[in-house]
């Protein structure tokens, strides 16, 4: 959970005048979450953030599902995702339920020309490659290789990159992405057993106030259409702002992985949770360090959760063949496993370099079209020697 922070100027108390040199006043906004009952930040405006100039023919941006009920374990080649200029028009959801969706994207160009808000979902936005900034209301964040970008749900942003080789691992949940409970005490604050903590998580800087005028397209997407909006105000004009919701950077690079004297299990690696799904972090680590110890992970019978694994560089111990930007499904009512032949290959060895994004879902995933598109191989088949 995102600490108090606060950047610019604002007044000593909430909801008073606070006047420009000008002496006009400043427009005050409460951006709160579960209406007036959990976290918010107030934001003052050189203007009204509700100035509507026009609102264009919305569309649909609905993902298509391929396969709704599936029980087949599967493998996408995520880098065969073609790249696309546009930021939006590369996004491509290859999984999803009504809990999150999973998405991919190559965008090569950054946000010129629009502003793109999500009013539906929190999104966490992984940098498998690229780097650059993400500008909001709230300031700027510079990102690169590992990075995650958490977006809370209505926070209108644009994202500048500094290449054109960018992949992007996304995900869109409809509940609050947190931090586990579990590593944190009544308080709020990180217990000393998390394997990350407040001095790993990156808050906004560098507070631009745009105080301007004009025409400004920001997409706003709401259930599964976009809405075309041109505002007369610019969306970055705040003075100041203070509060507990905002985006933040973490780096997969900054997860102290937790290991011990036999394989302990995926929960050691939780980062995120949200509702019915969980995100982990998968990092370079020793191995188990039992003389009889096993490091690759035992047969798993996943009786009620999908798991998904995006690849992301090294070698994963359980795994023949992998390659960067793989997603693997292992759907829930039947077991998965190693390998064979890489149980008795990592008998012995010190060290992992795996890394790799997990998202274990507690109800089914559904394939889409996009998804079904990237789908290479009889995966399913992966273990059979026969």
């Amino acid at each position: 959970m995102p600490q108090y922070h606060s950047l610019g100027q604002f007044p000593k108390k909430r909801h008073v005048q606070f006047r420009k040199p000008d002496g006009s006043l400043y427009a005050e906004e409460l951006v709160s979450t579960h209406g007036f009952s959990n976290v918010y930040s107030l934001i003052y405006h050189c203007h009204p953030p509700t100035i509507i100039k026009e609102v264009g023919e919305s569309y649909s941006v609905e993902p298509e599902i391929a396969h709704k009920k599936s029980l087949k374990h599967q493998s996408f080649e995520g880098f065969d995702l073609k790249p696309e200029d546009d930021f939006l028009k590369s996004r491509k959801v290859v999984l999803m339920n009504n809990d999150l969706q999973i998405a991919l994207a190559a965008p090569r160009k950054s946000m010129k020309d629009y502003y793109f808000k999500n009013a539906d979902a929190d999104e966490v936005i992984f940098i498998h490659e690229g780097e650059g900034d993400l500008h909001t209301i709230y300031g700027s964040i510079e990102f690169g290789y590992g990075d995650y970008l958490i977006i809370p749900r209505g926070t209108i942003y644009q994202i500048e990159f500094k290449t054109e080789k960018n992949r992007l691992f996304i995900v869109e949940s409809f509940t609050a992405i947190e931090v586990p409970r579990r590593y944190r005490n009544e308080y709020g604050q990180f217990e000393e057993h998390s394997p990350f903590c407040e001095r790993d998580i990156r808050k906004p800087d560098r507070l631009r106030t745009f105080d301007e005028k004009g025409e400004f397209k920001i997409m706003i997407k709401k259930e599964g259409r976009m809405y075309p909006y041109i505002y007369a105000t610019h969306p970055f004009d705040a003075i100041g702002w203070d509060g507990n919701f905002y985006p933040y950077a973490f780096s997969i690079h900054d997860f102290e992985p937790i290991t011990g004297r036999v394989h302990l299990p995926p929960p050691i690696h939780q980062t995120f949770e949200a509702r019915n799904f969980v995100i982990c972090s998968f990092v370079p680590r020793m191995y188990d360090y039992h003389p009889l110890a096993i490091p690759v992970p035992y047969n798993h019978s996943n009786v009620d959760s999908d798991e998904v694994l995006y690849y992301v560089d090294g070698d994963f111990m359980s795994r023949k063949t992998v390659s960067r930007g793989m997603i693997t499904l292992h759907p829930g009512g039947i077991p998965h496993g190693p390998h064979p032949g890489t149980v008795e290959k990592g008998i012995g060895q010190k060290e992992t370099k795996e890394l790799a994004v997990m998202v274990d879902t507690f109800r089914p995933l559904w394939i889409t079209k996009d998804g079904e598109a990237l789908i290479r191989g009889e995966y399913y088949k992966s273990w059979y020697e026969g």
